[in-house]
């Protein structure tokens, strides 16, 4: 199959043509004919299977025929970041089509807000939007959804994740009953179904390998403990030959402090956090996305909120308190059928979680061993300790070497 068999209109192929699209993903070749075919869609699949042109393509081949002038679809993403990479995707996609969008978001100042709100006002086809901002602009009575067809919600199970849910009810509140609804997942929780059975009409239904990391990807774990962590990733930054690499961590704090420690260390790296303005964050992405910036650290916002081809190390600095959450990390590399690594440092607390993923993704991850230099490096004093049989110990009590190699076992924390 090729995007030739769809039978886009004309101007839309050639802009589908000019981005290099040849073949359709498995998820753009399921969903892409029922969209056209008019049907509501749950579609389940995780980020980097290229979901965003799944929708896009055929809302934009709605728009291209029925030559419409006023705001026909309304694309509902939960973080600005994401707002604005489907934002550019539309231009692209679109470039030889005239249609035209808008990404409504928070965080900007009041220059931003007028920008969006004169893009609403000149009736742009496609609204792209926070959902929070978006109410802003309904509430003052410059936004008007009386023409829509089409709506999207994608990553809806982190709309839901952020409390947005009361939100986009409300939003749908605004909406014409009849209309194309469209919900886009990673994961597919009880709330999701629930809040599919709310807002759509006998849905078709696709799941493409629900919470599987892709195939190019080489996982890896290191057994340490916390004052290891980051003369490792230094090492690793400095001596593995990574040109583009994402380090997550689990809050801001980590993020900042690690940043500094990094810089200190004579390496090109940049901190993405929710403190930095919303053009400190823009400017990061552009650079990292052009390749001026080797490294970004973030938390988990970064995990669903940047689309850049060409990563090929992602670090787990604290491994993640959601399964899911590692296989949306680690999906930054080895997108669009390339190769990459990420690698998850796991200390004795982690040692639960890390059996949630492996179980999650149905094989173990491979044990690499820590660098000599590296070993000799003692635990921080207030270490927790290992919990349970998980903790790398044995039935009988003795210590499992196969599974951690010739990792120093962590001191015990004080009593």
């Amino acid at each position: 199959m090729t995007f030739q068999d769809f039978n886009f209109n004309e101007h839309l192929l050639e802009g589908v043509l000019s981005m290099g699209y040849t073949t359709p993903t498995p998820i753009q070749a399921m969903a892409i004919p029922a969209i056209l075919n008019g049907d509501d869609l749950i579609a389940c699949a995780q980020t980097g299977t290229g979901k965003t042109a799944s929708y896009l393509l055929p809302v934009l081949n709605y728009i291209c025929n029925t030559h419409k002038h006023h705001t026909t679809a309304l694309v509902l993403a939960p973080t600005r970041e994401l707002a604005q990479q489907i934002d550019q995707q539309v231009e692209g996609l679109a470039y030889f089509t005239g249609v035209s969008s808008q990404a409504v978001f928070g965080g900007g100042d009041g220059m931003a807000y007028e920008q969006q709100r004169r893009g609403i006002q000149n009736n742009v086809n496609i609204i792209i939007a926070t959902p929070g901002r978006l109410i802003a602009h309904l509430t003052s009575g410059v936004l008007k959804f009386n023409d829509i067809t089409h709506l999207v919600l994608d990553e809806a199970d982190r709309m839901l994740d952020m409390g947005f849910q009361d939100d986009i009810m409300r939003i749908i509140g605004y909406l014409p009953k009849k209309r194309q609804t469209l919900l886009f997942s990673a994961t597919m929780p009880g709330r999701i179904r629930t809040l599919a059975k709310a807002i759509l009409t006998d849905p078709q239904q696709i799941n493409i390998a629900i919470s599987q990391p892709a195939a190019g990807i080489d996982q890896q774990i290191y057994r340490l403990h916390d004052g290891q962590k980051t003369p490792l990733l230094k090492m690793l930054l400095k001596d593995g030959g990574y040109l583009s690499s994402i380090i997550f961590a689990s809050r801001k704090e980590i993020v900042k402090s690690l940043y500094k420690e990094l810089k200190s260390a004579h390496i090109n790296v940049a901190a993405f956090h929710s403190d930095l303005q919303q053009n400190e964050r823009e400017e990061i992405l552009l650079r990292f996305k052009n390749k001026q910036l080797p490294v970004i650290i973030g938390t988990d916002a970064l995990s669903r909120g940047i689309d850049v081809e060409g990563i090929d190390l992602v670090v787990n600095y604290d491994v993640p308190g959601d399964p899911e959450d590692y296989v949306h990390r680690i999906g930054r590399t080895a997108r669009a059928a390339s190769k990459g690594t990420a690698i998850t440092f796991v200390n004795n607390r982690d040692l639960k979680r890390l059996k949630s993923i492996e179980e999650l993704i149905e094989k173990p991850i491979a044990l690499k061993e820590l660098p000599e230099v590296l070993q000799s490096i003692e635990a921080p004093p207030r270490e927790d300790r290992p919990h349970g049989s998980a903790s790398g110990q044995r039935r009988d009590g003795r210590r499992n070497p196969k599974r951690f190699g010739n990792n120093k076992p962590s001191r015990p924390a004080k009593q």
